[in-house]
């Protein structure tokens, strides 16, 4: 016999199978309760069989998936550990040295008038309200803090645009925070600077210093109640707020920071005379441009400076006055 069962409709399917098969005609034997339940037994091994398998193919899928975002989570905790909520101090403010002091006071009238504009960015826009005046001069308005990247930047072209109306005096060296955007920036500051001028006033506070006290920078100058109204309202409590006698606004850095990135205040100030250096002209443009807009408040006196070529293109770029 091969062991293959005859088809019983074939010769001799009356005959009695061999084994379970019994008689010809008669239904098969129901299985017993003990060979159901190893049945059921047997089918619900192969079902949980079965969702390990699914299991462990979606665990394969998922976990390259889980660990990205797990990374990704973890950078997100240490970068908000180390931004702006936990700054660190920058180089502490010292007296600017004495060539700083010369090149940022006196940036060559030839070099300003080459560039022009220069790179900025942003120009001063019109504030509406009334004149701001001391001791019947226009007056100028600057807060800044020693922390502040924006500031550091605008305090370049600043000192050389107030020069050219006065006498500007006791500059500091100091660089912006070294945790914020474009940091360790070399710069000056106004703290404890003088200025003496026949044609303007400057008010110029550094608010906060660079250097960390508990969990924030360490409060420095402080100012008035008037010019801490004209801070909070017209300045938003932001830096800069460079308020040019009620007639114009700064709010941010003049051209981009960046330019200033790896340099000292001395090769800052070195670069001041090179009228085809990336410094001057953005220092330089941006000190056009607020010289002309210190000129609409003064007669446009002196007039060797307001009615310079360089003067006289920054002006094209200025906003009306706000009256």
């Amino acid at each position: 016999m091969t062991g293959k069962r005859k088809n019983p409709t074939t010769a001799g399917s009356g005959a009695a199978r061999a084994g379970s098969d019994g008689p010809a005609g008669a239904k098969p034997a129901k299985p017993s309760a003990a060979a159901q339940r190893l049945a059921a037994q047997r089918a619900l091994a192969a079902a949980n069989r079965e969702r390990q398998a699914r299991q462990r193919r979606l665990l394969t899928v998922l976990t390259p998936i889980v660990a990205v975002v797990l990374i990704v989570a973890v950078l997100v905790v240490v970068k908000l550990a180390t931004g702006p909520s936990t700054p660190k101090s920058g180089t502490r403010a010292a007296p600017a040295a004495n060539a700083v002091q010369a090149a940022v006071t006196g940036m060559p009238a030839s070099v300003l008038d080459q560039v022009g504009t220069g790179t900025v960015a942003s120009v001063p826009s019109a504030l509406p309200g009334p004149p701001l005046t001391a001791d019947g001069k226009p007056r100028i308005l600057f807060v800044g803090a020693e922390w502040c990247p924006y500031c550091a930047a605008e305090r370049w072209p600043l000192a050389v645009a107030l020069s050219r109306f006065g006498t500007l005096t006791g500059l500091g060296e100091v660089t912006s925070s070294p945790t914020d955007v474009y940091p360790n920036t070399a710069t000056l500051s106004f703290h404890g600077a003088g200025y003496t001028s026949t044609l303007l006033s400057l008010t110029a506070k550094e608010i906060y210093s660079n250097q960390v006290q508990g969990t924030s920078y360490a409060p420095l100058d402080t100012l008035d109640a008037a010019d801490n109204q004209l801070f909070s309202t017209v300045g938003k409590n932001g830096f800069p707020f460079l308020d040019i006698g009620g007639r114009y606004l700064v709010n941010t850095a003049s051209y981009d920071p960046s330019v200033l990135a790896g340099k000292s205040q001395a090769q800052i100030a070195a670069a001041l005379s090179d009228p085809s250096s990336p410094i001057a002209k953005a220092v330089g443009g941006a000190a056009n441009v607020l010289t002309a807009a210190i000129c609409r408040l003064t007669s446009r006196q002196p007039a060797g400076v307001c009615t310079s070529a360089g003067v006289t293109a920054a002006a094209a770029v200025l906003p009306a006055a706000g009256t």
